[in-house]
């Protein structure tokens, strides 16, 4: 074990390499186990061991405690930075407790500090995920310009939000938005602005919008055809289906599963029984 009597105790930077490269190995229960024999031993604890810790309590689920070890870093007289704090608000955002995300985002800017594009993207995405997209929207619009300038990843967030909510145009309506902020759309906005609109059966305008990226230079992956070709394949429009599927060959995207259950289910769908089995064939090749 590290802390064996008879080898010397490591020093308190040696430990917040081991604790750290335990993080990232997902080992937080044994993160939290190593800092309690550390304090055991009498080597006291600095800023980075302690927002560690907060980091093993927040991904455990643990937030009284991640809060505990939060009043322990204000109690030392460690000033808190932005990655402490987005820290305990995903925390509790992980735990679907949003609005306990929020009053603590509200108290923290009113004593002054002041937090970053991840924090917000965390808090929009907790919005999202509770089902909360015109609260999340809310929120950009309160925050932008004054507290942070908005990113891709909150702008993509929403979008997904309103797409699966069938709210297709409003997502159309902050993309444009967001182009004309000088807001580079990613190969994620224009995916799940495809999904939305194969959910809305609007197919002809996601093939629209796949031409104009690769017009644009951004290069569409496997999942980004794989919506289309689903999309066609469950209409059984099979002949559009293939033509996406030439066009993905075009562009140099391997097919996965995915792509290949697709085109075999569309074929059932239209009982073409033999072209399904030689998909299935060549996807056992793969």
């Amino acid at each position: 074990m590290l802390l064996h009597h008879k080898n010397p105790t490591p020093s308190i930077f040696e430990f917040g390499k081991i604790l750290g490269s335990l993080v990232k190995a997902n080992h937080y229960s044994i993160v939290v186990s190593l800092h309690r024999q550390m304090e055991f031993n009498g080597l006291a604890s600095n800023l980075v061991t302690l927002s560690i810790l907060i980091n093993c309590y927040s991904q455990l689920g643990q937030n009284a405690l991640s809060f505990s070890v939060f009043a322990n870093i204000l109690k030392k007289g460690y000033g808190s930075d932005a990655i402490t704090f987005t820290t305990l608000i995903k925390g509790l955002c992980l735990k679907g407790e949003i609005h306990k995300a929020l009053h603590f985002h509200d108290k923290v800017v009113a004593q002054g500090f002041k937090l970053n594009q991840v924090s917000y993207g965390t808090l929009i995405n907790g919005l999202c995920k509770v089902g909360q997209t015109r609260a999340a929207l809310e929120f950009l619009r309160r925050i932008d310009g004054k507290l942070v300038q908005p990113d891709v990843v909150m702008y993509n967030t929403i979008i997904d939000g309103l797409c699966k909510d069938k709210l297709v145009n409003d997502a159309f309506n902050l993309y444009f938005e967001m182009v004309a902020k000088r807001i580079c759309p990613s190969v994620v906005t224009y995916n799940t602005l495809i999904c939305g609109l194969c959910i809305m059966a609007q197919l002809k305008d996601a093939i629209g919008l796949l031409h104009k990226m690769i017009l644009e230079d951004i290069n569409p992956t496997v999942y980004t055809f794989s919506i289309l070709i689903d999309a066609f394949c469950k209409e059984g429009k099979m002949k559009e289906a293939k033509n996406v599927f030439a066009v993905m060959m075009k562009e140099d995207v391997k097919p996965n599963i995915v792509t290949y259950n697709s085109l075999m289910d569309g074929h059932h769908l239209v009982n073409v029984v033999k072209k399904a089995k030689s998909i299935f064939n060549t996807m056992a090749q793969i």
